[in-house]
């Protein structure tokens, strides 16, 4: 039975998926700083659901990742989800550091986990699927750290793709960019085009595994429209009036 462990599933997309693998018969680990619902997941599949209290910004969070994964059994993939952003046409530094502190410094400390893991203990081989953004193809005016960490992000997982190769493992990475999902990331008054539901996008968050794609952007309208953003010139990108829907912090 397939051992999955997912980051930021107390709600939202990582919630959904963790329900739909359970479903599936797999084993599933889950995290997140909040565990009311991650309780809730384990009475719903006894047996299949482990569950541990994890914060990405704390220095203990591989160490209690780690005793999650033992509880599981072991560890086959590592599905990172957990995310903050904020509409911040301010600058309030406060929510700069809070985006960075979640979406940068606990991306690396948890997705550089999972590599080591599954480098060191694993016999070099496992899945890292990482829940990135369209938003990191560019930087959007109102979500200035939002954006730039998901570049980060994406620029992290092709890093330790090059890695892999460098060091002949066999870990696969998947990273996932999707467009607005109705999550509480969103601000319920905000207007988002081209809104799509979680269900939709968890099961297509599975299919991209399940097919080991290295990138799977959600879905096609995203996917055209990512893919205009990368044709305009620097230069004509910021003298565009883009402002994204507006974001609220997410648990």
């Amino acid at each position: 039975m397939k051992r999955v462990v997912i980051m930021g599933a107390s709600s939202g997309i990582g919630l959904e998926l963790a329900r739909k693998l359970a479903g599936a018969g797999m084993r599933v680990g889950v995290a997140a700083r909040s565990t009311a619902k991650l309780k809730e997941l384990k009475e719903e599949f006894p047996g299949q659901v482990e569950y541990e209290t994890v914060d990405v910004t704390a220095e203990d969070a591989p160490r209690l990742t780690g005793t999650l994964i033992a509880r599981l059994g072991g560890m086959d993939t590592y599905v990172h989800v957990a995310g903050v952003g904020f509409s911040n046409e301010e600058l309030d530094p406060a929510l700069e550091m809070a985006t960075l502190d979640v979406n940068v410094t606990g991306f690396a400390r948890m997705v550089g986990y999972a590599f080591r893991y599954f480098r060191d203990r694993n016999g070099g081989k496992g899945h890292i699927v990482a829940v990135t953004s369209v938003a990191g193809t560019n930087g959007i005016g109102n979500l200035a750290s939002y954006s730039a960490s998901k570049c980060f992000d994406q620029c992290y997982l092709r890093a330790l793709e090059q890695l892999c190769t460098l060091q002949k493992l066999r870990i696969r990475i998947t990273d996932v960019r999707p467009g607005w999902v109705e999550t509480p990331l969103l601000e319920e008054n905000g207007h988002y085009p081209m809104l799509m539901k979680v269900p939709y996008v968890a099961d297509r968050i599975a299919r991209a595994a399940r097919q080991g794609r290295r990138v799977a952007v959600i879905d096609w309208r995203w996917n055209l429209l990512a893919g205009l953003w990368r044709l305009i010139p620097n230069r004509l990108w910021v003298k565009l009036p883009v402002r994204a829907g507006a974001l609220a912090s997410k648990p």
